[in-house]
């Protein structure tokens, strides 16, 4: 959570390079759709606003946010994208459930990015409540979909560097 209170999706333009020749995979889990949804327009729009092309940007939903590691392995394993984005809503409920998914979350996609050595990326809230992801999802702190896409074009071209 933020600190300054601001909006954590602006950014400087120049600073992030053209994406028209990236191919990017999103897996996007269906729980909490009005958050989900306005995570993947965000990503969606950041990466036409650098250059990448519908036929090149290719969706897939899962059922919750624990399937959402095994969906991004299928992209590593059965497509040719650049880099696969990551997009959930974990909100904190009265069970231990949301640290167990919230760190398989983050384990899962630790691997891949080893494993396959290619950016996914990770565009995962982790919130105490609904509030606080509609904040984060396009409300007043930004939209980490924006953040999340900007995080997986500078990593493909710093692949691409090498």
């Amino acid at each position: 959570m933020s600190s300054k209170k601001k909006n954590l999706s602006e950014y400087d333009l120049e600073n992030v390079p053209g994406a028209e020749n990236m191919k990017m995979g999103i897996v996007v889990s269906e729980w909490h759709p009005e958050v989900t949804g306005a995570l993947l327009e965000g990503a969606v729009s950041t990466l036409k606003k650098h250059g990448c092309s519908d036929d090149n940007i290719i969706i897939r939903w899962v059922p919750g946010s624990f399937e959402l590691t095994l969906a991004a392995k299928f992209f590593a394993d059965h497509t040719f994208v650049d880099a696969v984005i990551v997009l959930c809503c974990v909100i904190q409920g009265e069970t231990r459930h949301f640290n167990y998914i919230c760190q398989s979350i983050i384990q899962g996609i630790t691997q891949l990015n080893l494993k396959y050595g290619m950016p996914f990326t990770f565009g995962v809230l982790t919130t105490d409540t609904l509030q606080q992801a509609i904040d984060r999802s396009g409300g007043k702190y930004g939209n980490k979909g924006i953040e999340t896409a900007i995080a997986a074009i500078k990593m493909v071209a710093l692949q691409n560097s090498f």
